[in-house]
């Protein structure tokens, strides 16, 4: 595998290899789960699932940490609105997000750790921040001093003076500079509260995942994902923290995708224009979804309607029904008209198309390019079974092959989706006819193809029987 990654650290894209041969370690950033996830949230959510199984199906084992941050502002004003303790608000919507992520195919990480049963490993943290002369407690809060992590502001492109030239001057006495952040906070009457050598008080959301990284995965870590909205301040300010912490780098890959737009906004709660996983797949399906957020480069913004999910319903409908015609083949009646002879055509076709596929998925992680490979499979397929004469039965095996590859990485093509209540008597309605046709009563195939067309089934004859697939 020679995979080039684009690393927001350096600006560039660079080769990339796991610090251990054979194993990486991967931290993304997960919900903060106060609400039901939106449909702008589960772009990162796919994007890293099939990066993660990308170096699955390349013989890496991938160490994949994904966190709840169950505990911070959102979480404890959404509990006191709702009436309910925020352990009971996690509850709900930790479950929620399961059933969600499960629903789109999305894989469980390697481990999904709370914030809250983490708070020992951040106070040893936090402990050690203060310890090195990069953290002070004012008043039960614990701030971190950016101003003694010369390198701040590294990941984003700024400057330590630019950004103390363009920091907001907020009134707060605790802290001793604007650019300070909270580690750990006081508690408030009525909040969620954790004792400290500090008093009591709950973690700063920064803190969190430097922590909960550090223990799952090491001081170093091969990949940090997240949304865009993030690299500005949350990894910036995990970095400082860490990299203070322990004196090491942090994660030696930083990847970012691009954001989901709508009305030429970013998509996001807090405007307003969102909408939730569970109004979209509603009305379109996992498969859908999946191909949608990776036909665009995971880093270029993308923009989200009801009339880009049709697209992308359409152009899924086009793998869904090459599949079945690609299984049909192999499970119907081989070279019951001619002899099997070789496809040369399709034999350089697929061949190409193996090779694009991991090109453009080595090169910065082009699904885009890479699903351009999967249709062209389609295609050739869809020719040579519409040639006259043999089928060369060992290639379309070999196209099988492929697509069962494809769907492992990137789960587009619905090989796995359960069957539609009414298959079994379209089945029998299609079986039927074909025999209808064998012993020449055309009346009654007629009749046949007439029910199947008012289904929405279009029917096609071919020497190895009749094929059926929905209209798109």
């Amino acid at each position: 595998m020679n995979m080039q990654l684009y690393n927001d650290l350096s600006g560039k894209k660079e080769r990339f290899e796991p610090s251990k041969p054979g194993h990486v370690t991967f931290y993304a950033c997960g919900p903060t789960v106060y609400d039901y996830f939106h449909i702008g949230n589960a772009r990162p959510f796919i994007v890293f699932d099939v990066l993660r199984r990308f170096f699955e199906s390349k013989g890496l084992e991938v160490n994949f940490i994904q966190n709840f941050t169950d505990i911070d502002d959102k979480m404890i004003q959404r509990a006191e609105q709702t009436g309910v303790t925020v352990a009971q608000l996690a509850e709900k919507f930790i479950a929620a997000y399961y059933e969600d992520a499960d629903s789109l195919g999305i894989r469980r990480a390697s481990a999904n750790p709370r914030a809250t049963d983490e708070i020992p490993s951040i106070i040893e943290m936090i402990s050690a921040l203060i310890r090195k002369g990069h953290a002070y407690e004012a008043n039960g809060d614990v701030y971190f001093e950016v101003d003694t992590f010369r390198e701040y502001g590294k990941l984003s492109g700024q400057s330590l003076e630019d950004l103390h030239a363009g920091a907001r001057v907020e009134v707060d006495e605790r802290k001793r500079a604007p650019l300070d952040f909270a580690l750990w906070k006081a508690q408030k009457p009525g909040e969620p509260a954790w004792d400290s050598p500090w008093g009591p008080g709950r973690p700063g959301w920064h803190i969190e995942c430097s922590a909960m990284a550090r223990r799952y995965l090491g001081e170093t870590i091969d990949i940090h994902g997240g949304g865009s909205d993030l690299m500005f301040p949350h990894h910036e300010n995990e970095i400082a923290q860490s990299e203070a912490a322990s004196g090491k780098p942090f994660a030696r890959f930083w990847i970012h995708n691009g954001y989901l737009m709508i009305d030429q906004e970013k998509m996001s709660k807090s405007l307003g224009n969102f909408f939730t996983v569970r109004d979209v797949r509603s009305k379109f399906s996992a498969v859908v979804v999946r191909l949608f957020m990776l036909s665009a480069h995971y880093r270029s913004p993308v923009s989200f309607s009801h009339d880009t999910l049709e697209q992308a319903s359409h152009a899924q409908a086009r793998l869904r029904n090459g599949w079945a015609e690609i299984k049909f083949a192999l499970t119907a009646r081989p070279c019951e008209a001619a002899p099997c002879e070789p496809d040369a055509e399709l034999r350089e076709s697929l061949k190409e198309a193996r090779a694009l596929f991991d090109e453009c998925m080595e090169d910065d992680f082009n699904t885009a390019g890479a699903i351009g490979a999967v249709f062209d499979v389609i295609h050739a397929t869809n020719v040579s079974l519409g040639r006259e004469g043999g089928i060369d039965y060992e290639t379309i095996a070999g196209a099988a092959e492929f697509l069962r590859m494809v769907e492992g990485v990137m789960g587009i093509i619905g090989m796995d989706e359960e069957k539609r209540s009414d298959d079994a008597e379209i089945e029998t309605l299609v079986n039927e006819r074909y025999a209808a046709r064998k012993n020449k009563n055309y009346k009654r195939s007629d009749e046949i193809r007439g029910i199947l067309n008012q289904k929405g089934i279009i029917l096609e004859d071919t020497p190895q029987g009749t094929r059926w697939k929905r209209a798109e």
